[in-house]
């Protein structure tokens, strides 16, 4: 395998899962009836420019596609993230009525509906129909295509270069890094900003979060990698902010490297060292990774067949990507886990890819009084455990499996 940035031979394994369905592949009643598609999983780490990635079987096109089911405004957390950004990045930038913001993998509209109540000009790119239709039932101009360095082009001529461009949880989903940054050198205004959110590896490596690995993203990043790719396609990382989302993430601040004037902040040196003291540019960093996963997957599967021993019911909450990888990997099917819950009413009604648990609604947990729910999206632990606190009436607990298994 060839790096994807730097075109490198890649040999050093992070991880293998084995198999599994895209994550986000959920079954209808008619998929049910059919053969899935399951791929390998397995990461590797170029030792040159210390890109992790994973093999790449499958293309973006069959996981983005007509089917994809994941809509960001189902999370109350998720959306104050948003609200949040919008009011500070106005604020730091000086976005007016004026200006134009760009939003790549807008989703449903969830953070782009802000800038538009604040009649700051805007445009979102998301390439899955159903989180398209959706934004633009909020009014939302959005394009339905990939993002790449042909688009941008394109609608700079069109005269709609950005001031600021965002990209929340998208960096790791694209399999091809450099054209994709390249892309966003090319609609930038001159002295425009874009900004960039995603999980950190260091926190991914450090935590045990395994199940954050799957097929939808292509690559897992530290900070000194992603700095070292924007330099190569027109890019400056001018600052980066620590983030508790999503187990601990990123937002890195950059700018066109042939034009931009924001200072370089003292924390991107700052970061840099503090990677490189961790050893994320050394082989060793990476090895032992598989028996820390192996690990959780041991004591989750232990926890679940003493359950169903003992003759107690579990659930799930949270048909999540990151609970698909888990299920999957750990074998975990419909006689260990009855159903999973979720707020999405694209996700209900149908079953989870690869363990084909069925998804419900939430009224379902009152009516089977589960004397376990497990918490697949763990990163929501504390939003869901409060949503769902009436399940103690009964003397539900709560389960976590990662980064350790926990009861509550």
């Amino acid at each position: 395998m060839k790096c994807r940035h730097c075109g490198t031979d890649v040999t050093l394994t992070l991880i293998d899962l084995g198999s599994a369905p895209p994550s986000n592949a959920y079954l209808t009643k008619l998929t049910m009836h059919r053969p899935e598609k399951w791929f390998p999983l397995k990461v590797l780490v170029c030792e040159t420019c210390w890109l992790v990635q994973a093999e790449a079987y499958s293309r973006a096109a069959e996981l983005f596609n007509d089917e994809y089911a994941y809509f960001s405004s189902f999370s109350d957390i998720w959306l104050a993230h948003a609200k949040k950004y919008v009011q500070d990045m106005t604020e730091r930038f000086g976005l007016t009525t004026d200006s134009h913001v760009v939003e790549v993998a807008s989703n449903d509209g969830y953070l782009l509906q802000y800038f538009k109540r604040n009649g700051i000009p805007c445009l979102g790119v998301e390439p899955t129909a159903g989180t398209a239709a959706a934004a633009r039932m909020k009014g939302i101009e959005t394009l339905e295509e990939f993002f790449g360095v042909g688009l941008a082009k394109r609608l700079a001529e069109q005269g709609r270069q950005a001031d600021l461009m965002a990209a929340n949880n998208v960096l790791a989903h694209v399999p091809d890094i450099n054209d994709f940054s390249a892309g966003f050198a090319a609609l930038l205004k001159p002295q425009g900003v874009a900004t960039f959110e995603f999980p950190h590896l260091m926190h991914l490596i450090g935590q045990n979060q395994f199940d954050t690995i799957y097929h939808e993203h292509f690559s897992y990043l530290s900070f000194t990698t992603v700095v070292k790719a924007f330099n190569v396609n027109g890019l400056s990382v001018f600052d980066v902010e620590e983030l508790d989302t999503h187990g601990g993430s990123l937002r890195v601040f950059a700018q066109r490297k042939d034009a931009g004037s924001h200072p370089i902040s003292s924390k991107v040196i700052e970061l840099i060292n503090r990677e490189a003291s961790a050893g994320m540019n050394r082989a060793a960093y990476y090895q032992g990774f598989q028996a820390h996963a192996d690990k959780v997957k041991n004591d989750f599967l232990i926890f679940l067949l003493d359950a169903k021993r003992q003759g107690k019911t579990v659930v799930a909450y949270g048909a999540a990507a990151k609970g698909n990888t888990l299920m999957n990997y750990a074998g975990v099917r419909p006689d260990l886990i009855s159903f999973v819950v979720d707020r999405n009413p694209a996700k209900q009604g149908k079953s989870m890819p690869g363990s084909r648990i069925p998804i419900v609604g939430e009224e379902r947990v009152r009516q089977k009084k589960p004397d376990y729910i497990v918490i697949l999206p763990w990163n929501l632990r504390d939003e869901v455990m409060v949503q769902l606190a009436y399940a103690r009436e009964w003397g539900g607990k709560f389960v976590t499996a990662v980064p350790k298994l926990e009861i509550a």
